[in-house]
């Protein structure tokens, strides 16, 4: 089988119905996985800051371990579903992104587990947010893009704060802002595209 050479032109084009083909498919997916994660983690993050404010035991701070144990079955399930439809290189692309994005968030949170001080939750929404901005701008998607980016400048809010519980509820606020909003904002373009 001979390859066939693309010029410029056929090239762009290529590369243009790719991206909306990758669009298209993630508005079908209904943001789930933006959904899966900003669920999992605004919930988490409110019972660390109840249990935390109630009982004053910073051992709940343990729990933040459970946003992987919840949103890793619930990814792979979804995955799993989702494995029918053939992988573009744009859908793979945005997968290493935030393979890598989850990996870095997920090392430093280990780690501040034993080390108080450490600035994670304002880390974190940096990383979460830097992943949101680049998904969007892969795919072209306005809001994922808009709330990435605002969640980068109001992570300053988290650093701010320190490890303290109202830095928790700012955590659980960008989290709605950068993963939820935008997951439910793709649900129902989805809707609206069938």
């Amino acid at each position: 089988m001979e390859e066939k050479q693309l010029n410029e032109k056929e090239s762009l084009e290529l590369i243009t119905q790719m991206i909306r083909n990758t669009q298209q498919r993630l508005e079908k997916d209904n943001g789930i996985p933006f959904l899966i994660w900003g669920y999992t983690t605004v919930i988490v993050s409110l019972i660390v800051w109840y249990m935390l404010t109630t009982t004053g035991n910073h051992m709940w701070n343990f729990f933040w371990l459970t946003i992987p144990v919840i949103g890793l079955p619930l990814m792979f399930i979804f995955l799993k579903k989702k494995a029918k439809t053939p992988k573009t290189y744009i859908d793979k692309i945005i997968s290493y992104v935030w393979t890598v994005i989850g990996i870095s968030a997920f090392i430093p949170s280990l780690a501040s587990s034993f080390i108080y001080s450490f600035p994670i939750l304002f880390l974190v929404v940096v990383l979460i947010s830097i992943g949101t901005t680049i998904t969007g701008l892969i795919i072209k998607f306005r809001p994922l893009i808009i709330s990435g980016f605002i969640g980068m400048f109001l992570s300053v809010i988290c650093l701010i704060l320190g490890n303290t519980s109202d830095s928790i509820l700012v955590f659980a606020a960008l989290f709605l802002l950068i993963q939820v909003i935008p997951g439910h904002i793709l649900n129902w373009k989805g809707r609206k595209n069938v």
